[in-house]
């Protein structure tokens, strides 16, 4: 982010469909079409979706200084608004929902609703060895072990038990080869930086968490914490790991929307 508080440099993005704003913000060493790309078109059925890309990933080059956690929710909320979408709903996914969240608490005017998905307000000790691990691997360069951490933590046991060995090979050789540039700096906002705990409380706006409860990265601890902090926010529970774009997209689809549908957002 450059001293301005704005990130550098402005942050590509995805625009679609008519009707109520729908803001994405999706997860860290991910991206709009990596976390939202199958479930897209359904949304923009309904809404127009703007779909900002983080610093480093999709359509927004890397950014030559450290991320933050302010100016990257305000940067979100800016990119709506250049493309004339002045009030909207927040979709947030894992690291996107305590961004969601803070966007929600600075821009009050601006959010009208949030879906947090696989989300957390600060990261446990559990959750940091896992972040950790995760950022000591890609610094080590070692792409492969990488891809199988990814995996082996981000899907759910059953899903993982249900893919055949050659499936499962060229999912490994697909994760060498698709990790963002600019994943080591969402994991250096995520381990050392986001805390929103303090925010929860003054979140005004309907809310729906989205528990996913296989999750062995984001555990269901995190999202019961944002479900009982928020005040009157509504739960649901979807059977997945951490990746519901990958295993259960209509339903995870179906969720954001009836939501969204019942509280008019």
């Amino acid at each position: 982010m450059s001293s301005t508080g704005q990130p550098s440099p402005p942050l590509g993005r995805i625009v679609r469909g008519t009707g109520p704003g729908l803001l994405l913000a999706h997860g860290a060493g991910g991206g709009i079409d990596a976390n939202f790309g199958p479930i897209l078109a359904s949304l923009a059925a309904h809404h127009t979706v703007v779909g900002p890309d983080y610093p480093g990933t999709g359509r927004t080059p890397r950014a030559e200084a450290p991320l933050a956690l302010d100016a990257l929710a305000d940067a979100l909320v800016a990119t709506a608004v250049e493309e004339n979408v002045d009030t909207f709903a927040i979709a947030g996914y894992s690291l996107g929902s305590p961004i969601a969240v803070r966007a929600a608490t600075r821009h009050p005017d601006r959010v009208t609703g949030l879906v947090l998905t696989a989300g957390f307000a600060h990261p446990n000790p559990r959750f940091l060895l896992a972040a950790r691990l995760w950022r000591d691997l890609l610094r080590s360069g070692d792409l492969e072990r990488l891809a199988a951490f990814i995996s082996l933590i981000g899907l759910s046991a059953p899903a993982l038990d249900a893919i055949g060995q050659d499936d499962l090979d060229t999912a490994l050789k697909a994760t060498t080869t698709t990790i963002p540039s600019g994943t080591i700096e969402h994991l250096d906002l995520l381990i050392d930086h986001v805390d929103i705990r303090e925010d929860l409380a003054a979140v005004t706006v309907p809310t729906l968490v989205i528990s996913t409860t296989l999750d062995q990265l984001v555990t269901p601890y995190h999202h019961r914490q944002l479900a009982d902090t928020i005040p009157g926010a509504k739960y649901a529970e979807l059977s997945t790991g951490h990746l519901p774009f990958v295993e259960r997209p209509e339903e995870w689809a179906a969720l954001l929307l009836d939501f969204l549908g019942n509280a008019s957002l």
